[in-house]
């Protein structure tokens, strides 16, 4: 599974609201974290739909699960990682430098060799 988002727990101010590893709570009703469909991604990111698909098959992006209808459903830190791999690009790195910062990142290390022009 991806990363998760560790948010720790925030008392609302006399409320009973809280937020817990990402899940928000009003009361008694959990509020799950937001998952965003790839055509929000998209949308909030100006990356084309083929990149987001492209990047998600080399690995700098992870769906976090599908919903019933079939959509890959990514968490918010897709748009951090978005970010990273558009600095990096800038930066005149390779696909395969950002799939190994990934890698590590993701405490997965030699992860970013597995591709078949690595060799």
């Amino acid at each position: 599974m991806a990363g998760t988002m560790n948010v720790g727990t925030v008392e609302a101010a006399g409320d009973g609201g809280s937020v817990a590893n990402g899940a928000a709570t009003m009361g008694r009703t959990a509020i799950p974290p937001k998952f965003y469909r790839i055509g929000e991604v998209v949308s909030y990111s100006g990356v084309s739909r083929q990149t987001i698909h492209n990047y998600t098959t080399m690995g700098l992006l992870h769906e976090n699960c599908w919903s019933p209808g079939g959509h890959r459903l990514y968490e918010e830190d897709v748009f951090v990682r978005l970010a990273i791999i558009a600095k990096m690009k800038a930066a005149n790195k390779t696909l395969r430098d950002i799939r190994e910062h990934f890698a590590r990142q993701d405490g997965l290390e030699g992860a970013g060799d597995r591709s078949p022009q690595s060799g």
